[in-house]
C-alpha cells in the first residue's frame, strides 16, 4: 500500500517527473499548467488510488489506460446548472441581445466540462427567442465529460437548487406560482427524484456540435468564427504564457465585436487585454468600436 499525500509532500520535481512521463507517452502535455493546481489536483488522484506519487510515475508509464484515466481526473473542471446567477443576467440583459438582429449566432463552450453550462445557454436563448437561429459548439480536452454532456443526463438533489436560480433570474421582479415553474421544468427537462435523475429534453440535447479539444495545443476545429466564446474557470489553470496562447486561438476565431465571456475570478492580462474592452467579466473584441 503506498503513502498517502499527507504522509509525503509532493515536491515541484515530483510534478516535474510525473509531467514527462505523461508528455513522453500521450499527447497531453500539461508541463505550463499552474502548479498550484495541478498539486491540488494530483495529490487527490494519489488518495483515490492509494498510491505514492513514485507508484503512480511507474503505473502511468507501464499502464496506458491508467494513465488516460489519471489524465481525464486532473482535468475535470466542477459546473453547475445556472452557476453564478449575476452572469446569466447580464448574458440576458447586455450580452446576447447584440446579436439578435443577426440572422445566425454562433456560440462557443470551450471547456464545457458535463455541459450544464451550455444548457443553461439554450435556455436563456429559447427564452429570448434566440435559440433556433444560435449555432450551439461545445469542446472539452477530457472525452469522458463529453460523453456526459451529451446525454444531459444529470444528478437531480446536486441541481435542483440552481434551476431556482435562473427562475429568479429570467422572471425578474415577478413571483412564479408552482404551476408556473412546473410548466417551465416540463419544457426543458424531466425530473426523476426517485432515480436522482434530471433528464434535458431533446429541444436542447440534439443543438450541441461537441468535439475533442485541447485549447493550448489545437486549433479551432469547429471551422466557423464566433460571437460568443464562453471560457469560464479554465485559464486559472494556466500560466502566463498559457494564458495568452489561449487568448489568441479566442481572438483569431472571434467576429468584430465579439465576446469573451471568462469566470468571476479569471481577467485578462499581457498583450491580448489591449485588444479587448473589459466589462467586468465580459471582453469585447476591439475591431469594432464598442458601444454599450
Amino acid at each position: 500500500m503506498g503513502m498517502s499525500p499527507s504522509d509525503k509532500e509532493i515536491s515541484d520535481e515530483d510534478i516535474k517527473v510525473f509531467l514527462e512521463a505523461i508528455r513522453l507517452r500521450s499527447n497531453y502535455d500539461f508541463t505550463n499548467y499552474s502548479l498550484k493546481s495541478l498539486k491540488r489536483r494530483i495529490a487527490k488522484v494519489l488518495s483515490d488510488s492509494r498510491l505514492s506519487i513514485q507508484q503512480l510515475e511507474k503505473e502511468i508509464i507501464n499502464n496506458p489506460l491508467f494513465m488516460e484515466k489519471v489524465v481525464m481526473s486532473i482535468t475535470v473542471n466542477t459546473t453547475e446548472l445556472f452557476r453564478d446567477p449575476a452572469i446569466w443576467i447580464t448574458l440576458r440583459d447586455e450580452i446576447l441581445p447584440r446579436y439578435s438582429n443577426q440572422s445566425k449566432i454562433n456560440i462557443w463552450h470551450a471547456g464545457c466540462s458535463t455541459g450544464q453550462e451550455v444548457y443553461s445557454m439554450m435556455i436563456v436563448l429559447e427564452e429570448l427567442d434566440l435559440l433556433s437561429k444560435s449555432e450551439i459548439f461545445a469542446s472539452d480536452i477530457n472525452s469522458d465529460v463529453l460523453e456526459i454532456a451529451k446525454t444531459g443526463m444529470y444528478k437531480f438533489r446536486f441541481n435542483h437548487s440552481y434551476f431556482d436560480n435562473f427562475v429568479r433570474v429570467m422572471q425578474t421582479g415577478k413571483e412564479q406560482s408552482t404551476e408556473e415553474k412546473l410548466f417551465f421544468h416540463n419544457k426543458y427537462f424531466s425530473i426523476d427524484k426517485l432515480n436522482d435523475c434530471i433528464q434535458m429534453k431533446s429541444l436542447l440535447t440534439g443543438k450541441p456540435v461537441y468535439k475533442k479539444i485541447d485549447l493550448v495545443k489545437d486549433e479551432n476545429l469547429f471551422h466557423v468564427k464566433f460571437d460568443l466564446i464562453i471560457c469560464r474557470n479554465v485559464i486559472i489553470y494556466f500560466n502566463n504564457d498559457l494564458q495568452n496562447k489561449v487568448f489568441n486561438l479566442f481572438y483569431q476565431n472571434l467576429h468584430n465585436n465579439g465576446c469573451l465571456l471568462l469566470g468571476i475570478h479569471e481577467s485578462m492580462l499581457g498583450p491580448y487585454a489591449s485588444q479587448f474592452v473589459k466589462k467586468n467579466s465580459a471582453y469585447f473584441k476591439k475591431e469594432k468600436l464598442y458601444n454599450k
